[in-house]
């Protein structure tokens, strides 16, 4: 019988514009002592972050595969990538809609068996080797050259290591409370240890529209609704161990528009609107409240106009700057934007009640499924959660990514989307512990507003 050999795989991707010139790196890991054991790095040309990072995975297994050729079904490879995208899908817990990434992802798939992989976002900062071999792929490429191992300097400028852990199969979406919010949350410890990711990659008022759908009962949205975990999250207060202070999201909607009292969609796709004279009292009023509490140290907001102009009132109580991260804005709508849920049953009835009935379908004209809204949400979260380790951060947004975190967050399925109110300028608020765990600590607060 053949002894288990484990090795770790971190693996990643870019590109130079989107798609651009573009190159991927992968390197081979011992998890007993954190050496390299193989490198890998190529320019492929112009492509996508997407392709290039799916890229970067084939290589790391194939590396894997080559340096124990007679290991067979004993390999068992852990795979490192600070692309949520591939280690979700590859995982199995999103969908592969993309027909660039589709056979790509079949040919990872067949590298190994399904059952010796698997996989483990990680934040930007502890990717720092195959990040540098991308880059020196993207030189190389640049100069009319292919990459030279022998040129490499990645293993040096990389992070010293000491050995690597290679924990358990993670199981179901990201920040699924039911089982531990794994990973978002493995964000958090890691940004005890290592530097915050650079920067917040550039990677929604009612899940359906501004106010909307008393009258929806049906619809969903989510990538997935089952739970994350790297075993179990511990419970009790005796067991529990000391993970210092969380990431706090205090969740702010922004104030009212025009079309908030007549209950229009009103997401990214329609036609930005302002705050109202009633939105931009509720955003003074939100902002006195925020700067009463004493404990809001980052702002982050949605790029949309409403948001951003709620942002700036808390901003300009505060002293702080506004952070704008694309991941926070509304579902777009489509042909919907604009329209109430009456008008949208009378012109587009069949598509809305296939919308009602499937998070995987889109709005007429080509806007967002919930599933897609979800995947861009969680990802947001875990960008902001590892940025902000610690901290206490107001994120200014609309009604979807706020019930989509808060169901994230509690494990529950994707119909309570439907069951939660959520006013303008009204507060809730997420904890995300080191441990993994996410705690809802309010939902639609609207004192500050009477």
């Amino acid at each position: 019988m053949s002894v288990a050999r484990q090795v770790v795989v971190e693996a990643d991707g870019g590109s130079r514009g989107n798609p651009g010139p573009a190159g991927y790196g992968a390197v081979v890991i011992d998890p007993a002592t954190g050496e390299p054991l193989a490198e890998a790095a190529e320019y492929i040309g112009v492509a996508t972050n997407n392709v290039a990072e799916y890229r970067g995975l084939i290589a790391g297994l194939e590396a894997a595969k080559a340096l124990f050729p007679d290991a067979g079904d004993a390999l068992r490879v852990h795979v490192r990538m600070d692309s949520k995208l591939v280690v979700e899908q590859m995982s199995g817990r999103w969908k592969i809609k993309h027909p660039d990434m589709k056979p790509l992802a079949a040919r990872a798939a067949a590298i190994l068996p399904p059952s010796s992989v698997t996989y483990e976002w990680i934040p930007r900062a502890q990717n720092k080797h195959a990040d540098r071999l991308a880059n020196e792929a993207m030189d190389a490429g640049r100069d009319g050259r292919q990459w030279e191992a022998s040129a490499s300097t990645a293993a040096l400028d990389a992070p010293a290591r000491g050995t690597v852990n290679t924990p358990p199969p993670v199981q179901g979406p990201p920040g699924d409370q039911a089982a531990g919010a794994a990973k978002a949350r493995a964000a958090l410890a890691a940004a005890r240890g290592a530097a915050a990711p650079e920067g917040l990659f550039p990677l929604p008022e009612a899940a359906v529209p501004e106010a909307a759908a008393p009258e929806t009962a049906a619809a969903s949205e989510s990538a997935g609704s089952g739970p994350e975990a790297a075993g179990a999250p511990q419970t009790g207060w005796g067991a529990a161990p000391d993970l210092g202070a969380p990431a706090t999201l205090v969740l702010l909607r922004h104030g009212e528009t025009a079309l908030t009292p007549e209950k229009r969609f009103s997401g990214s796709g329609g036609t930005d609107p302002e705050l109202s004279a009633t939105g931009r009292g509720q955003a003074e009023r939100a902002a006195e409240h925020v700067a009463a509490l004493g404990t809001v140290q980052d702002i982050v907001s949605s790029p949309l106009r409403r948001c951003r102009e709620t942002a700036a009132a808390v901003a300009a109580r505060l002293g702080l700057d506004v952070r704008i991260d694309e991941g926070l804005r509304e579902t777009d709508f489509g042909a919907w934007e604009g329209l109430t849920f009456t008008e949208v049953r009378e012109r587009y009835g069949d598509d809305l009640t296939a919308w009602l009935a499937s998070p995987d379908t889109a709005p007429t004209g080509g806007g967002e499924s919930f599933t897609e809204v979800t995947e861009r949400v969680a990802a947001a979260r875990d960008r902001i959660v590892a940025r902000y380790a610690g901290r206490t951060v107001l994120l200014v947004t609309h009604v979807t990514p706020i019930k989509t975190l808060v169901r994230l967050a509690l494990g529950a399925p994707p119909e309570s989307l439907f069951r939660m109110e959520l006013s303008a300028a009204s507060i809730s608020t997420v904890a995300y512990y080191g441990d993994g765990n996410a705690s809802v600590r309010l939902l639609n607060d609207t004192s500050h507003l009477r």
